[in-house]
């Protein structure tokens, strides 16, 4: 059947479409069907912001690496330090070692960094030999300008022993050239108010100044010495627990008291908490403590023997015809005893004397019979030493 004209024109322009898709010069053309995604991976996209934001965060964490390091180096804000510390710089040391030095003794913050400091500054090899009084946590730049300028101080060691009381002290400060008197910088002092320790009547700071070696500058006063053994007791006691005193109805005040006591009774560490208990105890059954100690503060006799009528007498210190505790310590104990005389030993002890040959080891007894027979046994062995003290070992 033949087709219309109308046909074959159509026929002709779907066989031109054709061939115009296969040429690819036409409008027709195949496109294959997308690869389907995978599950799980991200589009293209999403990579670049993670990438971006990765990237981000490194370059705020270098940042922050750096601000660190700058602050560390230049410590804006930073003053020069607080207290004194004594430092010795040997001849001849290095950048370096005097970094290591500064650091150790807590004058600076960082070793490596005063090093860096003092090498950008130019000034490593600018610094002096030989002693210095510092502060501590000075800032890099302080100590460099001090270290520089070789400003050196003579340096004061002054030793308080443990026990001593102030009449004892006050030699000692003199003969190392301390200025000022000793006796009326430690009767009261604005560093330290007995009162808030439970010294209601408290005559001078007898009991607060610790014991202990101070270093100060040539030519420094009683004063300045008092003031630093205040600051140590303050620091000291601050740690001493006192719960067991406080319910043995005992003031801060107290336990310096008996601690000054122990200083004079126990010559070996081991007898402290004992001799402790011995107050503790005495106190508790009401008998007097019989502690010539205490006497002798008051007629200032460490060495001599006690006379007969000194013994009995009514004095305020004479623990033997008193009852209870002296009027306050009787020298300036150290730690070990301030912590004995707040924690006693829990025992029965009610006396105790010297063991003969002990090098000062005290025999106790919760007895009168037992100690009667310890003072025979000392007794004794004083009459074969031709009347001497049996202390030897």
């Amino acid at each position: 059947m033949e087709r219309s004209e109308e046909e074959r024109q159509r026929a002709r322009l779907e066989r031109e479409a054709r061939r115009a898709g296969r040429d690819g010069d036409g409008l027709y053309t195949e496109v294959a069907p997308a690869e389907p995604r995978k599950p799980g991976r991200p589009p293209h996209g999403r990579g670049h912001i993670y990438a971006r934001r990765f990237v981000a965060l490194l370059l705020l964490a270098a940042a922050a690496l750096v601000a660190w390091f700058v602050i560390s180096l230049f410590q804006p804000g930073k003053g020069s330090g607080h207290g004194t510390v004594a430092v010795t710089i040997p001849s001849g040391a290095s950048v370096g070692q005097i970094g290591d030095i500064l650091s150790k003794d807590d004058v600076v913050s960082s070793s490596f960094f005063f090093e860096l400091r003092a090498r950008m500054a130019g000034k490593s090899g600018d610094l002096k030999p030989g002693s210095y009084v510092l502060k501590h946590d000075m800032s890099y730049s302080s100590a460099l300008d001090a270290l520089t300028k070789g400003v050196t101080q003579k340096i004061v060691k002054v030793t308080i022993p443990e026990g001593r009381d102030r009449s004892q002290i006050a030699p000692l400060v003199k003969s190392d050239g301390l200025t000022g008197d000793y006796l009326t910088a430690s009767s009261r002092s604005p560093e330290l108010n007995p009162r808030r320790y439970g010294a209601k009547n408290a005559l001078n700071l007898e009991g607060f100044l610790f014991p202990a070696s101070y270093e100060l500058k040539r030519g420094a006063s009683s004063t300045d010495l008092v003031n630093k053994q205040l600051e140590a007791f303050k620091e000291n006691f601050s740690g001493v627990d006192m719960s067991y005193a406080k319910k043995k109805n005992l003031t801060p005040y107290d336990v310096l008291t008996i601690a000054s006591m122990i200083e004079r009774e126990a010559q070996l560490p081991g007898d402290r908490k004992l001799v402790a208990s011995v107050i503790y105890n005495r106190l508790h059954a009401q008998m007097n403590l019989a502690i010539d100690a205490t006497l002798r503060f008051q007629l200032h006799n460490w060495d001599k023997p006690l006379k007969v009528s000194e013994l009995n007498s009514k004095r305020a210190y004479n623990t033997r015809t008193r009852p209870g505790l002296p009027p306050g310590p009787i020298g300036n104990p150290g730690l070990a005893s301030i912590q004995a005389a707040a924690h006693p030993a829990r025992t029965k002890y009610l006396f105790y004397v010297n063991k003969p040959w002990t090098c000062g080891k005290l025999a106790f007894a919760s007895t009168d019979a037992q100690f009667q027979k310890d003072v025979d046994a000392y007794n004794s062995a004083r009459a074969k030493n031709h009347g001497n003290a049996p202390t030897k070992c």
